[in-house]
């Protein structure tokens, strides 16, 4: 099969896009139509510092319009850095004043998972579009009350999931529609890496930690998304090598699921071991992917010789350039909080197979 990568950064024509809205401003009727969407970045840790503001530089359909920080010095060294205007600045307490701000289009909600459905509901009252990290929440029922407050006030949710607008994800995703070597039979998927800390809120669980909800996200996509299907039953088991550091959350997951089809899969996922792989066996073939689940260099092979090898600047630009794409023209998200309900519907059945050390019907 000859795959093709589908390059939306440069085909899509989105300049004619029809006005957004804000719920909650008077003035949004006169909002002029964007060629690019502003995102108010929530939280400046590590990833919003090291991957999302670096990567705002390279998009073609979304800029860095503003910051929501609690550190006043964060906020004046990117005020300097990023030249963000005073008004564009908030705090946590002053949130919510965002919603009178017509530069700010999009809320990007990069905090402790425990964090998110607050600031989510925030954002969609505010009448802001809202892009939010993975994992999307800690339980169910935080997740629908996300998709329920976006949907009420008539805002798009995005769930941060890079991968899914990689084309090197997308090939293998090709390759369970398209059923080019018959039924998946078996799926081995793995994500995990040493973690040398030893206070952050991945070890703490009232902040959401643990790692079935972070790295195990990705163990647990690889084999959703290679079957096309939903996991129907689970069977887990935690662990920790380091049970001085891990005395709240699990380190190690290991979990079993069945599928619909009758395909099983195998995942892993650890905050001690460095793993990347995913590998895929269909009733006439097979195919591999290591890593699966990287920032960058994602690349397989199938076993029929195809390489799975695309290039790709930055996943976190694309991934917002195609999320404010799809708002612009009102089209359907690649990941939107339906998708990431899905994954906390089978964290949720893990956590109870790993307490009752049973089965779980999912």
């Amino acid at each position: 099969m000859k795959m093709e990568r589908r390059d939306f950064l440069s085909k899509a024509a989105i300049a004619s896009a029809a006005t957004l809205f804000s719920t909650n401003s008077l003035l949004s009727a006169t909002y002029p139509a964007k060629e690019k969407l502003g995102i108010a970045l929530v939280g400046l840790g590590y990833y919003s510092t090291d991957l999302l503001a670096p990567a705002l530089q390279l998009t073609e359909k979304a800029y860095l319009a503003g910051i929501v920080t609690g550190t006043p010095s964060k906020a004046e060294t990117w005020k300097k850095k990023y030249n963000i205007p005073e008004k564009n600045i908030y705090n946590y307490q002053n949130f919510d004043q965002i919603a009178n701000n017509p530069d700010i289009d999009v809320v990007y909600v990069v905090l402790p998972p425990s964090m998110h459905r607050e600031f989510v509901v925030r954002a969609a009252k505010a009448g802001k579009h809202v892009f939010c990290e993975k994992p999307m929440a800690p339980s169910v029922a935080d997740c629908e009350a996300m998709i329920k407050a976006c949907a009420d006030n008539k805002v798009k949710l995005a769930i941060g999931y890079r991968c899914q607008h990689d084309p090197n994800i997308q090939a293998y995703m090709q390759v369970a529609k398209e059923q080019k070597f018959g039924k998946v039979k078996m799926v081995t998927s793995a994500a995990g890496y040493f973690d040398g800390r030893t206070n952050h809120w991945k070890q703490n669980k009232a902040l959401g930690g643990g790692v079935m909800g972070d790295m195990g996200v990705y163990a647990l996509q690889g084999a959703r998304l290679a079957t096309g299907e939903e996991p129907i039953s689970v069977i887990a088991q935690a662990s920790t090598t380091r049970p001085e550091i891990y005395k709240e959350v699990e380190e190690t997951m290991m979990f079993l699921l069945e599928f619909p089809s009758g395909a099983r899969a195998s995942c892993q996922t650890s905050f001690g071991i460095n793993m990347n792989y995913l590998q895929v066996n269909y009733e006439k073939g097979w195919l591999k992917m290591e890593p699966q689940s990287g920032y960058n260099g994602n690349k397989g092979s199938m076993s029929d010789g195809t390489l799975i090898n695309f290039t790709i600047k930055s996943q976190q630009a694309k991934q917002m350039d195609e999320d404010c794409m799809a708002i612009m023209a009102g089209t359907n998200l690649i990941a939107p909080g339906e998708e990431g309900l899905r994954d906390i519907r089978v964290v949720e059945a893990i956590y109870k197979s790993v307490q009752t050390g049973r089965l779980v019907k999912i």
